[in-house]
């Protein structure tokens, strides 16, 4: 006893606490139910994750708790548990912008889920390293988390419920990694194979992420409107489960449509929303965007101060976080915004910063720059190709005259009548010959179409981005092959049907990349068609082709075909069907009228000219009839083109 006399007063005080805070939580019945429960499961070790998910989903952003379970399942080797608990240790350093930690405790899940052979569990903790890389604009590693995670769960033949929601999450992922690679056509169906799933699985959560960014998709398209519109259904969808991260992102994506309609007043409210509902999460990344958006509002309003402020905030927590695209904007619009106060210095300074950035970013996620070097490349080819043959054209043109005058001089008195006859006749074929170059200058322009290379090319480098080299060289020989065949059938008149075919079918599979090979193309020849020996004008079937895939098809979900028939119905004649299952011509003209930039289809009427300069040989004219298909309940089900090209050669018609 006489020892404690010496012991001071404040480790009395510090010992007492400790027994206190140690006797509360022996007697919190919270936790010692936590407890029991743990262990319970633990002698169980059920390795389905809709059980963990059921059992720990209340408690899973309970860092103490999931620190617990996955403390008690290493010690008992329940791979699963710990697993799990790690992957929502990860979710929530995510959620609090602390990336490093988040990314270790996703690999170690991964690591853990891998050597149980858990497959639903290996498929969301690679959904989850995509998504944090995915926010550190890591484009390439989180296209590859997301394609591992995807691959993965489509080997399962009869996929559960939660493999379901791991497919929707991955498809979004890759729409959104697509998004930043600005391609928007690969994003939006990605988005929308992600929304079925979604809707199928009644998944507000679901629903609300992907009509966000399928407003995103309409907003880069230029179509404001249709953008507001989803993204107040995604708000809508936010509301109803109560997610205020929900609401901040949406009312941020509103203000921005308000901002670029010039409609400041209701932008400055929704932004002023955002920021209030923003302010009370912790996760600084959704922070960010409304502080540097409501300073770019600022900025528009000449409210220089204001802007100012805003935006330094935005990009010093851009900075604190190492978010590049953030970073982006915020050097831009405090580049805009000095420059209006007069100081030229500083303005200069923020738009060396962003151009420097901006660059570096491009180069990391597109190769944009040479993907332009090779569109210019080729549309310089295109032009020269197209100049040489003008000056063909005048050649020709030059000697007819000088051959003209000759004649005329020799004729010139008894044979005067018979040289006026002959000059009329050498002009009418000169007008045709030139009517046929012209056309088919015309045709290798629309074949030739730089948007159609440019996109080709930056689908085999998505193969190449992905690592997927084989498909990557298959793709590009076909298409090498595809452009070689355009070259040598542009400067023919006519071909072989057969080598009609065989290049159609390279232009098929070509453009079937865009639509991620969802479309079925099957082509039929009758055993009475001889396709070697019937001659066709070159090239005739792809402005069909090419009408039915980006008119018919390319609003279609799904099960997406066109069909090619080809029989000699007539003795002197091949007729040639072309049917597609897509929207229709009445849709299709819609939803065109509805795009700010709009596709512009002229190979029909080309196509036309050249079949009737090709039937003036024959002894029957062409026929062309576009068919308009409904089903039984008169709702537009596709399309029919039907050619009906003569084949035998006795010139009877006068040209």
């Amino acid at each position: 006893m006489q020892r404690l006399k010496h012991i001071p007063v404040q480790y009395f005080i510090l010992i007492t606490i400790m027994l206190l805070v140690t006797s509360l939580h022996a007697q919190d019945p919270v936790i010692s139910d936590f407890k029991t429960q743990v262990e319970r499961i633990i002698a169980q070790k059920p390795n389905n994750y809709q059980d963990l998910y059921s059992l720990f989903n209340k408690v899973s952003n309970d860092t103490l708790k999931m620190q617990y379970l996955s403390s008690k399942s290493k010690e008992a080797e329940y791979l699963e548990g710990e697993s799990y608990a790690l992957n929502m240790l990860g979710i929530y350093y995510r959620n609090s912008s602390k990336y490093n930690e988040a990314i270790a405790f996703h690999k170690q899940a991964q690591e853990l889920a891998l050597k149980a052979n858990n497959l639903e569990l290996q498929v969301i903790s690679l959904n989850m390293l995509g998504v944090v890389n995915r926010r550190l604009d890591l484009i390439r590693y989180a296209l590859d988390f997301h394609k591992q995670a995807l691959d993965l769960a489509e080997t399962a033949k009869n996929p559960s419920l939660n493999l379901k929601r791991s497919i929707a999450v991955s498809r979004n992922s890759m729409g959104n990694i697509y998004l930043a690679l600005k391609q928007y056509d690969l994003a939006f169906i990605q988005f929308n194979y992600s929304l079925e799933i979604e809707r199928e699985l009644d998944n507000k959560l679901g629903l609300a992420i992907n009509y966000q960014n399928i407003g995103y998709v309409k907003e880069s398209k230029g179509l404001l409107e249709d953008a507001l519109e989803d993204y107040r259904t995604s708000l809508d969808y936010n509301n109803q489960i109560n997610s205020n991260i929900g609401r901040v992102i949406c009312n941020n994506s509103i203000a921005v449509i308000y901002i670029k309609q010039g409609k400041y007043k209701e932008a400055q409210t929704t932004l002023n929303n955002a920021l209030q509902k923003a302010l009370l999460l912790s996760d600084q990344y959704h922070i960010i965007p409304v502080y540097i958006n409501l300073g770019w509002l600022q900025l528009k309003q000449n409210k220089f101060e204001e802007s100012e402020i805003n935006l330094k905030k935005g990009l010093q927590k851009s900075n604190d976080l190492n978010l590049v695209t953030s970073k982006i904007d915020a050097y831009k619009y405090l580049s805009e915004l000095y420059k209006l106060k007069g100081d030229y210095k500083k303005s200069y300074e923020y738009y060396t910063a962003h151009v420097a950035l901006d660059q570096t970013v491009t180069n990391q996620r597109n190769l944009q720059y040479v993907n332009d070097l090779i569109i210019k490349y080729e549309s310089e080819k295109k032009s020269n190709q197209i100049k040489e043959l003008a000056s063909e054209n005048e050649i020709v043109k030059l000697r007819l005259a000088q051959n003209k005058r000759i004649l005329l001089l020799s004729v010139f008195g008894a044979l005067l009548t018979l040289g006026i006859l002959y000059v009329l006749n050498r002009q009418k074929s000169l007008k045709s010959e030139k009517q046929i170059i012209m056309l088919e200058q015309d045709m290798l322009r629309n074949q030739m179409n730089p948007h159609f290379i440019f996109n080709t090319l930056n689908s085999i480098k998505l193969y190449i981005i992905n690592n997927e080299k084989e498909n990557a060289v298959y793709y590009l020989n076909k298409f090498s092959k595809l452009i070689r065949k355009i070259l040598v059938a542009s400067t023919e008149k006519e071909i072989s049907l057969a080598e009609e075919v065989e290049t159609m079918t390279l232009y098929m599979n070509i453009e079937n990349i865009r639509f991620d090979n969802e479309i079925k193309y099957k082509i039929e020849i009758d055993e009475n068609v001889n396709a070697e020996n019937i001659k066709v004008p070159s090239l005739i079937l792809q402005p069909f082709l090419e009408n039915a895939l980006w008119h018919g098809l390319s609003s279609k979900l799904k099960n997406k075909e066109i069909h090619v028939h080809i029989e000699k119905s007539k003795h002197h004649a091949v007729s040639i069907y072309i049917t597609d299952n897509g929207i229709g011509r009445v849709a299709s003209e819609k939803i065109n009228k509805q795009k700010t930039l709009k596709r512009k289809s002229v190979g029909i009427s080309i196509t036309k000219e050249r079949l009737d300069n090709f039937s003036k040989q024959f002894t029957n004219d062409y026929k062309l009839e576009i068919i308009d298909l409904y089903d039984a309940n008169n709702l537009a089900c596709g399309t029919k083109v039907i050619i009906e090209i003569p084949t035998q050669e006795i010139k009877l018609r006068t040209a």
